[in-house]
């Protein structure tokens, strides 16, 4: 598929922070692995298959994990007693399964009903890039303009969007996620130009790293304790039922 526009280039910080990490995860035989998605369910190399295969998935359990909330978007309510850290790549194949199986799932029982609530992070990787960091600047940028709310439109429809793994969406189709839900597009273009949120993402990848994720999506499920919570890691897209047998756990 032919873009449109070029993509916005991927500010320097964050290249090194994604290339490290993806070191990384090489190294400790993690989710990413160099052959591919044939032995994982987290993110694949360059040469995986895409979104719609189905495969293998890791043990959930990678934990305990400690990591902060930082002044990332939530849903849900604040004062819920159990926390869901997210850290996620928007052009990770299985980052887009999670939000298509399971992410609906959590959302009706236990976002809804107060009991959870969700923090994105961005763990945007090297090899899905510029786009995997130029899709979490611009869901930033939509979040500056309406909040949390826009940010969680914005996120919806670009996962209800890309077909993933570098190249899932032109700039025109992003732009026009942006005007859908009522985004300023001339903002929005300034600000994804800008970079202005390049050290956010940057922090973002630093923490991911310090927590031990080791592909994407990672989640942390803990209890709520404040702006840092410590809780079981689940690498991978686990299916709902891992999810929901954590977070019983926790409410009981």
């Amino acid at each position: 598929m032919e873009k449109s526009n070029s993509l916005v280039n991927t500010p320097i910080a964050i290249i090194i922070g994604a290339v490290l990490i993806s070191i990384s995860i090489l190294i400790s035989g993690g989710a990413v692995k160099i052959k591919g998605f044939a032995d994982t369910a987290g993110t694949p190399s360059a040469i995986a298959p895409t979104a719609g295969d189905t495969a293998p998935i890791p043990e959930p359990s990678m934990g305990p994990a400690t990591a902060s909330l930082d002044d990332d978007p939530v849903i849900g309510d604040p004062n819920a007693p159990v926390t869901i850290i997210e850290f996620s790549d928007y052009e990770c194949p299985f980052c887009k399964r999670h939000y298509d199986q399971t992410y609906s799932q959590l959302k009706t029982n236990y976002i809804d009903k107060g009991t959870v609530k969700l923090v994105f992070r961005d763990l945007p990787l090297s090899f899905h890039d510029p786009l995997a960091t130029t899709a979490a600047t611009a869901a930033n940028c939509a979040r500056e303009q309406g909040g949390d709310p826009s940010y969680w439109k914005l996120h919806g429809e670009y996962f209800k969007t890309t077909t993933s793994n570098g190249d899932g969406v032109t700039m025109d189709q992003l732009y026009n996620m942006a005007n859908a839900i009522g985004i300023n597009q001339a903002q929005f273009k300034t600000c994804i130009d800008s970079k202005k949120y390049a050290d956010e993402i940057a922090k973002d990848l630093a923490d991911a790293n310090a927590a031990g994720a080791t592909g994407t999506p990672s989640f942390i499920v803990a209890k709520s304790t404040g702006k840092e919570v410590t809780g079981k890691l689940l690498v991978g897209a686990q299916p709902y039922s891992v999810f929901q047998a954590e977070i019983d756990a926790l409410l009981k």
